[in-house]
């Protein structure tokens, strides 16, 4: 047998398998689960069918009740990750804190930082960023981004200028504290 009489013959059988069964393991999570999540459930087995379909039974009975059992699995395994997320959602909400004034000014800060941080050109975030991240001389800087000292202090200048002027636009603008913004 060639091998795509061999792709064909496996098509063929997991076809077959889908047409007669698909409908009851549908019915049987759904009085499980309910319609909100039983295609993808129902789904996730017959691809657990397709991937191991040299194991599955020859008997289609005995297949449908394979598919039972798998579509159960997927079920399970989908409910226990659903109390996870719940676990978690709680777990967060619990320890969620209350702000101050101060913090919620803070936080003002950052997303005004963030969304002007965002509006630079890549050539002002890129010199910014190994400025304030890597800690190197004007000549080091230079020489990481491809450029003289001079051209870095320039452009390191202009950048923060561009980052001002961006902040100041912002809808709640504060000052920026740090060296960041210093000359």
């Amino acid at each position: 047998m060639s091998t795509s009489e061999i792709k064909q013959n496996r098509e063929a059988r997991f076809s077959r398998l889908y047409e007669l069964a698909y409908t009851d393991v549908l019915r049987f999570i759904q009085r499980r689960a309910g319609p909100d999540h039983a295609e993808d459930i129902v789904h996730e087995a017959f691809l657990a069918a397709w991937r191991r379909l040299d194991e599955l039974p020859i008997e289609h009975d005995d297949a449908r009740a394979w598919l039972f059992a798998t579509a159960r699995n997927c079920l399970l395994n989908n409910q226990r990750g659903q109390a996870r997320q719940g676990a978690l959602a709680v777990r967060i909400a619990a320890r969620t804190p209350t702000y101050t004034d101060a913090e919620a000014e803070l936080t003002h800060q950052r997303i005004d930082l963030t969304s002007a941080w965002q509006r630079l050109r890549p050539e002002y975030q890129e010199v910014l960023a190994t400025t304030i991240w890597e800690d190197l001389s004007s000549s080091q800087a230079g020489q990481v981004l491809g450029i003289s000292s001079a051209a870095y202090r320039i452009r390191l200048h202009r950048a923060r200028k561009s980052l001002r002027h961006e902040l100041d636009a912002s809808p709640f603008p504060a000052p920026l504290a740090g060296s960041l913004m210093t000359e």
